[in-house]
Formats: C-alpha cells, sequence, structure tokens
C-alpha cells in the first residue's frame, strides 16, 4: 500500500496496512535560501519516510513582503522574533498594498516547493503551510494590537484582512502549479484563550472560509493546523476537511471525543515537548502504540500536535517512525 492509497483509507475510515505516521519542523537558517530548503526537507523525508511532507517555512513567510522584519533567536520551534511590525495605528490597515507572489520571500519559498517536488519520488504526497489571513494580520500588528483594532477600529482591520485573503488566495493560485496533496492550514488565533468564539467567527471566519471554499479539488488532502491550546475545534469539525492536527497531550479536546468529531482524521497522539524531545524512545514507542490502539487503527494519523523543537532527539522519531511497523496495532 502506497502512502497515498493508505492516506485516502485512512481518512475514510477503511483498514490499511498500519497507521499512517508524519512529523515537522521549521528549519531555521536553511529556510533563508531556496536550495538549501529544499535540500534539508529531502533528506528529513528519505532519512524517516514519513506518511507525508509538510513544508514549514519560517512563520511569517506569507508577510515578510509586505515590511515586516524578524530573526532567528534561538527558539527551540524554530520560530523566529519579529523585529518590525508593518502595522502601528489602525490606519494602517488601509495602507497595506497588493503583493507579487512570484518575488521576494514567498517567491523564494515557492522555488523551494518546486524543488522538494522535482528531488522526491510520487509516492510522497507534499502539504504546504499556509497561515490564515488572521494569523498573518497578528504577526503584521502584533496580537495586543490586532485585538485592539478588532474591538476598537473593526471597519478598518476588515479593509486588512480583505487584502491579505486575496494575497493568500494568489499563493494558492500559483501553488496550483505543482503537483501538491494539499495545504496545512494554520489557525494559530483559533483559541479560547485569545477570543470569545463569536468574535472570531464574526471577525476571522468569514476569511477562513473563503480561503479553504477555494482550494482546487485536485488537493486531495487539504488539513487544518491549531498550533494553540483550547483550538475552536467546532469551526474546523465543520469543513469536512479530510485531517485535523491539533495537541491533544495539553488540553482539550482528547484524541477519542476530537476523532468523534471530525469527517475525516484526526491528526495527533504525541506532544512535541512532553514526549518527543523530553521522553526516551521507549517512552515515545509506548505513547505512541497506545494512541494507535486507542483509535484501533481508523481514522487516525500519528503526529505530534505542534512542530519538532529544533533539538528533539532523532532517536525518538526512530521509534515514532518505528511504532507503526511491526509490532503495533494491527490492520
Amino acid at each position: 500500500m502506497n502512502k497515498r492509497e493508505r492516506l485516502l483509507r485512512t481518512f475514510a475510515g477503511e483498514p490499511t496496512d498500519r497507521t499512517p505516521v508524519a512529523f515537522w519542523r521549521h528549519w531555521p537558517g536553511d529556510d533563508e535560501r531556496a536550495a538549501d530548503f529544499a535540500r534539508v526537507l529531502i533528506d528529513f523525508q528519505n532519512t524517516f519516510d514519513p506518511d507525508f511532507l509538510r513544508i514549514l517555512p519560517a512563520q511569517t513567510w506569507a508577510v515578510a513582503d509586505y515590511g515586516l522584519q524578524d530573526a532567528w533567536r534561538g527558539a527551540l520551534d524554530g520560530t523566529r522574533h519579529i523585529t518590525r511590525h508593518v502595522v502601528e495605528r489602525s490606519l494602517d490597515w488601509t495602507n497595506l498594498r497588493t503583493l507579487t507572489p512570484l518575488r521576494g520571500v514567498v517567491g523564494r519559498q515557492l522555488d523551494a516547493l518546486r524543488l522538494v517536488l522535482e528531488g522526491l519520488d510520487d509516492d510522497t504526497p507534499v502539504l504546504m503551510s499556509l497561515p490564515s489571513p488572521f494569523t498573518q494580520a497578528g504577526q503584521l500588528t502584533g496580537f495586543p494590537r490586532l485585538f485592539r483594532h478588532m474591538r476598537q477600529r473593526p471597519e478598518r482591520l476588515r479593509v486588512g484582512l480583505e487584502l491579505l485573503t486575496s494575497g493568500t488566495q494568489r499563493i494558492v493560485d500559483e501553488m496550483q502549479r505543482y503537483p501538491l496533496a494539499g495545504i496545512c492550514y494554520e489557525m494559530s488565533l483559533a483559541s479560547h484563550e485569545f477570543l470569545a468564539e463569536g468574535e472570531y467567527q464574526t471577525v476571522a471566519w468569514p476569511f477562513d472560509r473563503a480561503i479553504l471554499d477555494s482550494l482546487p479539488r485536485a488537493w486531495w488532502f487539504n488539513m487544518i493546523s491549531f498550533p494553540v491550546n483550547a483550538p475552536m475545534f467546532s469551526l474546523a469539525a465543520d469543513t469536512n476537511l479530510p485531517a485535523i492536527n491539533w495537541d491533544d497531550q495539553s488540553g482539550e479536546p482528547d484524541l477519542l471525543t476530537g476523532r468523534s468529531r471530525l469527517y475525516g482524521a484526526a491528526c495527533a497522539g504525541l506532544s512535541a515537548q512532553e514526549q518527543l524531545h523530553d521522553g526516551t524512545p521507549a517512552t515515545v514507542l509506548n505513547r505512541a502504540r497506545a494512541a494507535q490502539q486507542l483509535c484501533g487503527n481508523r481514522r487516525f494519523i500519528l503526529a505530534p500536535g505542534s512542530p519538532l523543537l529544533v533539538t528533539t532527539p532523532l532517536s525518538n522519531l526512530r521509534a515514532m517512525r518505528q511504532s507503526v511497523e511491526s509490532g503495533g496495532p494491527g490492520a
């Protein structure tokens, strides 16, 4: 059974030869040059052979060309520190300008995507990570100021979100030129820790739906990712996407509850911090097999709920990969 067959049967709740497995990380430094970024991604895929490759550029890649400035300062999750925001006043949302996706940072990431797809065998499904317009807005102005603008001058913020949505759709249009399996749509602010769900549904969710509803039908594997605690899970559950990724180890919903609310598969089961970074191969193997047993090898992709820390022991990744092979739950 090849990777695509395994994943499609998993989404449908049908028996498979084994549980699909995947993990991903940022690549600070290497992601600043297309050829180097593509090389580490291809090497990573060839070394661990996950069932799909999720390309995770710097978290600001979709907005850097608006003038945002950032730098990697050693964060273990590989994220970059924003040193200059673009939007200081609410009026600045109305002054953003349309960007050309083939230039700048976005153009570089698309070059890397092309090189990855050329360098991998046809059996490997590739997903490109894409932050939501509301996530992009938070990067452009900072989260506290974004929430203030949302409540004090929503009409100006809406102008900015409309432009960011249009820019995101242009990126999607460019990516249609490549044989992607789909995107991993990052909803980094859809959390009950930040906002009431009604606020998010009013301000941000219409733009999320505009992106998700416009994805090409040829992309057979689109996934929502909640890299947050207390995700607004009901929003994703209504999309009928093949898979949802969240950290079931750090809060609600738990693995079985979350999977029961989904149309497709739960992409979860392990903590990037507690188990994959801080644990041992034995603890990773035991926890991974327990998650597979819990789900009975149905509608489940074994994965961390967030990107790997850059100092994650490779032995723990090998143990995670081993857990779905001999000795794991049967089909």
